[in-house]
């Protein structure tokens, strides 16, 4: 079987490193393309080189229509917009769409499930770590059992750099919870607290959101009761890890149906 053809975006990034360094590793993929933001000082630099790599004659570009032609598959950490245009361009292609890009709205998340339905095979995730995903069906799974006596609060750390809060994996967290309850999140959640804010509600969920220094991620989830509590906690401790899960994705859904996947599916974790 020939090789993947992938195209990674934010290319310039350290998750657009990480993802370089994850493909040349794969035994079933090879870089077709690398794209970054307009006006990038990126823009024209091999890809390698930027990656801290040997040269590999792959410019970097900011062309996404361009770079997608004769692609089988684009891995995507960047912003909610340019995940949006990419994936209606993947549609149109029905090309892989792995999508590691958190903070989106809900009208962009509606987008995003008529790309699927259009053509593209969407693989997206708050968090492409096994570990993260396995945490957030224990979370589920400890949801369900625990009384909602058991106070819920997700506490995430990461990087100084990071533009959004609460993070794309604390929401996945925290909806794994919600499930769990069979609760409504957008409904039940906390995610700022200040002054006097009298008595904590029971059933809600609440967020904590640090950020500070180089931390790659760190996610806890407590189950808070009377006399006792329970920590559910992941701590990523490299890069690599979210890269080589979005390569995961891309192998999982080569043949799949166009559709709107999680790494849930991909771990068969429903």
């Amino acid at each position: 079987m020939s090789e993947l053809k992938i195209v990674i975006t934010g290319a310039s990034g350290r998750m657009g490193a990480a993802n370089i360094k994850a493909v040349t590793k794969a035994k079933d993929m090879i870089l077709h393309a690398a794209i970054d933001r307009k006006k990038s000082k990126a823009i024209g630099k091999d890809i390698g080189l930027e990656a801290g790599l040997s040269p590999m004659n792959i410019t970097i570009g900011d062309d996404v229509e361009k770079a997608l032609i004769g692609a089988d598959a684009i891995i995507d950490f960047s912003v909610p917009k340019a995940s949006i245009e990419i994936a209606k361009l993947a549609a149109k292609a029905g090309l892989i769409h792995v999508i590691g890009t958190t903070g989106f709205t809900k009208e962009e998340e509606t987008e995003l499930h008529i790309a699927a339905k259009n053509g593209a095979r969407i693989v997206k995730s708050g968090n492409m770590s096994l570990g993260v995903n396995i945490l957030a069906a224990l979370v589920e799974k400890t949801a369900k059992i625990l009384a909602s006596d058991f106070d819920i609060e997700i506490v995430e750390m990461h990087h100084r750099h990071k533009i959004d809060a609460p993070s794309g994996t604390a929401l996945l967290l925290g909806e794994a919870a919600a499930k769990g309850r069979n609760i409504d999140l957008t409904e039940k959640s906390v995610k700022s607290r200040d002054g006097i804010i009298g008595e904590r509600e029971v059933g809600t969920i609440g967020f904590a959101t640090l950020r500070g220094g180089s931390v790659v991620g760190e996610h806890s989830v407590i189950f808070a009761g009377a006399s006792e509590r329970i920590e559910l906690t992941h701590k990523a401790q490299d890069r690599g890890l979210f890269a080589n899960g979005a390569i995961k994705a891309v192998s999982w859904a080569k043949d799949k149906k166009q559709g709107l996947y999680s790494m849930a599916d991909v771990l068969n974790l429903n």
